[in-house]
């Protein structure tokens, strides 16, 4: 399981805008780069990031090859109620992780 950073305001206005951060710990090998023994090494990157605020999908990227190690994703959204942010990333070799945070709002 990799090491995730979510930063969630404490509390949210209703109607608010506000910015979710999150940083996964991955190392993003692109499948192009030679080991230390001489071979390539094979690809292994994240591949989708989703964001379900109550099960509403709120925000979704791709990444590719050309995506750092370690992503970091940040975004808006508009805080409408009390609830639970759902974060999910995906990659090669079957890598799933998924992480909550909750936004309240009041």
């Amino acid at each position: 399981m990799a090491r995730t950073l979510i930063n969630v305001p404490k509390s949210a206005k209703p109607g608010e805008v506000v910015t979710i951060k999150t940083l996964i710990s991955h190392p993003m090998e692109t499948g192009f780069r030679p080991g230390a023994d001489g071979r390539i090494k094979p690809r292994d990157i994240l591949t989708e990031f989703v964001c379900a605020y109550d099960g509403e999908e709120v925000f979704r990227a791709e990444m590719f090859p050309a995506t750092a190690a370690n992503p970091y994703v940040s975004f808006t959204l508009k805080a409408e109620r009390t609830g639970t942010l759902t974060f999910t990333w995906r990659g090669d070799n079957g890598f799933d992780q998924t992480e909550t945070a909750t936004l309240n709002v009041a």
